[in-house]
């Protein structure tokens, strides 16, 4: 039959996943680094997928195709466990921690309760959030501060980003976070390179647009470990 249903744009694709994860079918996976949609049939036509690809990488077409089978959509979803990406990724499904395992091997245990930390990878509701004290990191700051689990990541939950290699755009995604969840404070760690004014700048604009007042704080790291600001 002749229908309406997504195409992507492998060239543009940068595997990010945001699309796979918003796939509520679970038509998209990733494959080799690139997302496919895997399951025609799956493929409701709907496009939820595309808001979400941050490469305009997504687009609708009208061709051959087999048809929507809601039926076994529900099948499928009812096998699943709960992940956040339909191809099943083990590092993005969602978890909480504690250092038990670290310490009962003898090794210095980290401070990380959540897990995936990557802005792009995390969800935007989870229970994670609810009247936490949230950290936003620079992913360089932690290799530049040495007490860094113990100074910022203890105690609070941690996302990790960086603006300059990153393609997606957080303002956005933080908005939809501090929105959707009981945020109880923001504490931003940034370096003192110039693309790091790019993080800090999402996160001010991501608390002035969700509506709330969340206390924020910015904390700049330099290159040799020092609390600059």
């Amino acid at each position: 039959m002749i229908r309406r249903i997504i195409r992507i744009d492998e060239n543009k694709c940068n595997g990010c996943g945001l699309c796979a994860a918003a796939c509520h079918e679970g038509a998209i996976c990733m494959v080799d680094g690139k997302a496919k949609l895997l399951r025609e049939d799956y493929c409701d036509g709907l496009g939820d997928c595309l808001p979400a690809c941050p490469m305009n990488a997504i687009s609708f077409e009208e061709r051959e195709a087999p048809a929507y089978d809601e039926a076994a959509v529900l099948a499928a979803k009812e096998q699943k466990e709960k992940e956040p990406l339909p191809c099943g990724c083990p590092g993005s499904a969602c978890r909480s921690m504690e250092a038990k395992e670290a310490e009962a091997a003898g090794e210095v245990p980290g401070c990380l309760t959540n897990f995936p930390v990557q802005i792009q990878l995390a969800p935007v509701v989870s229970p994670w959030y609810d009247g936490a004290d949230l950290l936003i990191a620079a992913d360089c700051t932690a290799y530049a501060y040495g007490n860094f689990h113990q100074k910022f990541i203890r105690g609070r939950v941690t996302l990790i980003g960086c603006p300059k290699l990153d393609t997606m755009k957080y303002a956005e995604k933080l908005t939809e976070i501090f929105r959707a969840n009981d945020v109880r404070s923001i504490t931003v760690t940034r370096m003192t390179v110039p693309c790091c004014g790019g993080l800090a700048y999402a996160v001010r604009m991501a608390a002035d647009m969700c509506g709330k007042d969340i206390p924020l704080n910015i904390v700049t790291i330099s290159p040799d470990g020092q609390i600059m600001a």
